[in-house]
């Protein structure tokens, strides 16, 4: 995995080119809601009376929505646009927050649905940023860059975020938090859609597939693989409460992923600053590989000193992992697919991390805090052991193309979308009118399956 060092300007590079840096802050503003949906919700349930067990199901109930709006709206965000799909569902999920924030949990039943609702439509602006920046960035270089600075952004947005809702709450109230929380996403989902690169992304034409995105076999290995880093992260979650009751002070908690945000932030900006040889599908082994040993030590325990340095050792790769994720996204989403397939992953990390949090509390309840974090580093290990067991299936698009036997009949070759283009396609006006850069080679599939 040697690399060299990044091409010229580093990030300011990737900053500098036009509407990156709107379009970047705009989708960190407009994911807020998301971001912050946890303690917000809870926070206003107890403050309205509520049992933690409520605040809690709400929370749940806003998380599965979620999951389950995200590919679909990123799959209409494909075959419409961005501006006709992030706009109306930011605005619908503001609107359902704001009947939770203006009518409480009187009736649980309109509660319930008011956060089902604005989690369904919940707008993927993380997809629909990571489909944006090739037709932003015109260079290769430049967009991996980004993908890593896109990975840090988001540790400083879960860690700003949360705060951010605390100082609104001791300010003014949790109603008023969730209000606010809510009008910001519309407005940085605003500043994103209107943007000239928005307004002229087109995705590039998909066949009718009822599978969507999901019909990429290395799509698919890569998701089975990244549902196991969400459950090593979900059950860090729990075990670091049970490690800070097992040491009687609350604050250890926040140090523990004070610790964890540092050394993901550290690694991103790192890893993201150089140029690394190697095609993107093998260095995200060694890179799961790292995080996955980054993990094993927490299960020791050690005092509190010790425990916060491995916290941040255990976060170091974790966002290289993400930012070497979407390259692969990028490179095996079905022509016409990418938003759907980066939402895909959204979905697919959430869920994961939710089965870790939910694996993991009977854990340290009924055994100990060790055990808790045998989890994380079972996790991990399991997101390595994925990758290695389908490492056909992430062969890189261009050399599955290229192994092709040249006596394959002209109808099955017909029916293979253009391998993923490389660097030299990727400069000037070598791209696509579409914007769209995902031409990954779909061995399997042939017309008879499409719908």
């Amino acid at each position: 995995m040697a690399g060299t060092t990044g091409g010229t300007g580093g990030y300011a590079d990737v900053l500098r080119a036009p509407y990156a840096a709107r379009l970047l802050v705009g989708t960190l503003v407009g994911r807020l809601p998301h971001a912050t949906s946890a303690i917000a919700i809870m926070l206003f349930a107890r403050a309205e009376g509520g049992s933690y067990s409520l605040g809690g199901g709400l929370a749940a109930a806003y998380g599965v929505a979620t999951a389950v709006g995200q590919p679909l709206l990123g799959r209409m965000v494909d075959l419409r646009g961005q501006l006709r799909v992030q706009l109306p569902a930011a605005v619908l999920s503001a609107l359902a927050m704001a009947v939770l924030a203006l009518t409480g949990i009187g009736s649980l039943a309109l509660a319930y649905t008011a956060v089902a609702v604005a989690g369904l439509f919940t707008p993927p602006l993380e997809g629909g940023l990571r489909a944006l920046w090739p037709s932003v960035l015109g260079r290769e270089d430049r967009l991996h860059r980004a993908y890593a600075l896109d990975a840090v952004a988001q540790e400083v947005m879960f860690t700003v975020g949360p705060l951010l809702v605390t100082v609104l709450v001791a300010l003014f109230s949790p109603a008023a938090a969730l209000l606010v929380i809510n009008v910001l996403g519309v407005l940085g989902a605003l500043a994103v859609v209107l943007s000239p690169p928005a307004l002229a992304w087109r995705s590039a034409p998909r066949g009718a597939h009822w599978l969507g995105a999901l019909r990429s076999p290395g799509l698919l290995a890569l998701l089975g693989s990244f549902f196991f880093v969400g459950l090593a992260l979900g059950s860090i979650t729990v075990a670091g409460v049970a490690y800070a009751d097992d040491h009687g002070r609350e604050s250890i908690y926040g140090w523990l992923l004070a610790a964890l945000s540092f050394g993901a932030l550290v690694g991103g900006v790192c890893y993201g600053a150089r140029a690394w040889a190697g095609t993107p599908e093998g260095r995200l082994r060694v890179l799961v590989a790292l995080l996955a040993l980054g993990y094993l030590p927490l299960a020791l325990t050690p005092g509190v000193p010790a425990m916060t340095a491995l916290s941040a050792l255990a976060g170091l790769f974790l966002a290289p992992a993400l930012a070497c994720a979407f390259v692969v996204v990028d490179r095996h989403a079905p022509r016409g697919t990418v938003t759907e397939a980066f939402s895909w992953l959204v979905t697919t990390f959430g869920v994961g991390a939710a089965a870790g949090t939910a694996a993991t509390g009977p854990v340290v309840e009924h055994a100990t805090t060790a055990w808790g974090f045998a989890v994380a580093a079972g996790g991990g290990v399991a997101a390595l052991l994925v990758l290695l067991a389908t490492r056909r299936a992430l062969t890189p698009p261009a050399l599955l193309s290229a192994s092709l036997p040249a006596a394959l009949p002209t109808s099955l070759t017909a029916s293979l979308p253009d391998p993923a283009p490389g660097p030299a396609q990727l400069t000037g006006t070598a791209r696509s009118a579409e914007n769209d850069r995902n031409g990954a080679a779909e061995p399997g599939f042939s017309p008879g399956l499409e719908a």
